[in-house]
Order: structure tokens, then sequence, then C-alpha cells
């Protein structure tokens, strides 16, 4: 089922994050979609919840009132492949990011391959995209990423500085310079976002990865985990070597 709510406070992209990310922490909560124009959020639940729990969740600066409209849904076999259809459309950046990484990775080295080049060459293009997309948004990236990363959760100022520290670990690849640190860094920094992320995706909860900042509404699921894991293991790969 469906309820639309107003929701006073929110004035940016930051505040939209913050409402959805919030919402969509609750339990019972399917999706969170803020129309940030007409000052609305549409709520997708499994079950109903009082509008008290919903205000719960939000900090004091929103203010979540009246319900707009209700629509009840039920899901027919054609509904859910389209679901799924749009989880992969949702999807579709991230593996044409990770393609064209991967192609350059590739040609920067055609004329004298090297796996140690490759994998040095992808991470390094990995965080620099990667931490570009984040820095489009760098005030509503800190909310979305402290829904899942834990240290982000205890410590406020990581999530603010970590777009500059993937940027930072992308040059040292790219650069070839104190690589054993950024492969250490790395190692620990994406291990807490993956756990992280394991959890979530073992909780099933309903929230957007932020691995691509908040400019793209991406969905996280299995791809996230999946790229972290690519990271991880090249990384060991490179420390064992």
């Amino acid at each position: 089922m469906k309820h639309t709510y107003k929701v006073t406070g929110m004035t940016c992209g930051g505040c939209k994050a913050s409402v959805e990310n919030s919402l969509k922490s609750l339990g019972g909560i399917e999706d969170a979609t803020v129309n940030l124009e007409r000052k609305e959020v549409e709520v997708k639940m499994s079950h109903h919840l009082k509008l008290s729990e919903l205000q719960n969740a939000l900090t004091e600066k929103y203010q979540i009132t009246e319900e707009v409209k209700q629509v009840e849904q039920s899901y027919t076999s054609n509904e859910f492949f389209e679901e799924e259809k749009s989880k992969f459309q949702q999807l579709k950046p991230l593996f044409l990011i990770l393609f064209y990484i991967t192609t350059a990775a590739i040609l920067m080295h055609r004329k004298d391959w090297s796996w140690n080049g490759f994998m040095l060459d992808f991470m390094g293009l990995f965080y620099i995209v990667f931490s570009f997309f984040k820095m489009l948004d760098l005030k509503g990236f800190p909310d979305s990423f402290r829904m899942y990363d834990p240290l982000a959760k205890k410590v406020p100022v990581y999530a603010k500085i970590y777009p500059f520290l993937e940027t930072a670990l992308g040059l040292l690849f790219l650069l070839r310079f104190e690589v054993t640190i950024a492969l250490i860094i790395t190692l620990i920094v994406l291990g807490i976002t993956t756990y992280g992320v394991t959890k979530t995706l073992l909780d099933k909860k309903a929230i957007r990865c932020a691995c691509l900042g908040t400019a793209l509404k991406l969905p996280m699921t299995e791809a996230t985990f999946i790229e972290n894991a690519i990271m991880i293991v090249m990384a060991i790969l490179m420390l064992i070597n």
C-alpha cells in the first residue's frame, strides 16, 4: 500500500535524501520518494504505520502531517517482472560505468599487458569516477552514506571526507605512489562499507546506495556488494604479489 504525506522543512536535495533515507530505515517501509517541489513524500508500506511512528524517524527539522491520498496495490506476476525490470534500469548507470572503467584499464595496457598494472589502473579509475559522482552533492551524500556505513554512523565527519579520501586513493593508484599504503586503506575502508552493505541486504532494508552519490538514485542491491568485493579481492591480490 502507498500513502502520501505532506512534509515541511525540506529545502534542498540533502533534505530530500535525509527524509527518504530516514523513513526507509523503518521496519515496514519498502520505499519512500520525496517530491521536493510539492513538499510531499510517497511512502510504500508492507503494513500500515502510524503518523507518529513516521515522525519519530525524522529529525525535528522536518514535520510530517496529514495524509494526502492512499492507494492500495496488489501485485500481479506481470507487475513483479516490471518491478524487477525497473530495478535493472536503475542499476544500468552502475553497470555502464564499471564497463567503461574496465575497458579503459584494459586499453591502457593493450601494448604491454600486466595484470598488476591493469588492477592498479582499474582501482584508480574506480575511485576517481565514483568520487566524482559523490562530489556532485557533498551535502546530501553524508546522509545517504550514514544509512549503511558503520563508521560513518559513529563518526559523522568520516562521511563528509569520504569522497575526498576516494579521490586521494585513486590518485595514489594511478600515480603508483605509496601503493601498499593505499591498498591497506582500501581493505579497511571497503571492508567496513561491505560489512554495512551485507547487513543491510540481510535485513532486507530498502535504502538507496550512495556509491554514486545522490545524483543517481541507485537501490541497494547485491551489485553494490559485488563491486566492493571486486575491489577488496584486487587489493588482497596486489598485497600478496
